[in-house]
């Protein structure tokens, strides 16, 4: 039988992008734009800083710095 792999915790200096599926399930969803830019969905975006449940995500963009749940987050691997 064989374990499965432990996720590593997201982190200061991570590269994420938002998982979809798991951001328009939540209550921030619903207090946002319907219609999310695709670069949040591609990735990637790091991770500037942490507080609780949130992460502080700069993109690649000249855009403003945004805050979501870590559980809306996944490491960008490419």
């Amino acid at each position: 039988m064989t374990d499965s792999i432990p996720k590593k915790p997201l982190k200061k200096g991570s590269l994420v992008f938002v998982d979809k599926e798991n951001y328009i399930k939540s209550i921030e969803a619903l207090a946002s734009d319907n219609d999310l830019p695709n670069y949040v969905f591609e990735g990637p975006g790091e991770i500037l800083s942490l507080k609780d449940e949130y992460a502080q995500v700069r993109w690649r963009r000249p855009v403003p710095d945004v805050w979501l749940k870590l559980d809306q987050l996944k490491e960008y691997t490419h």
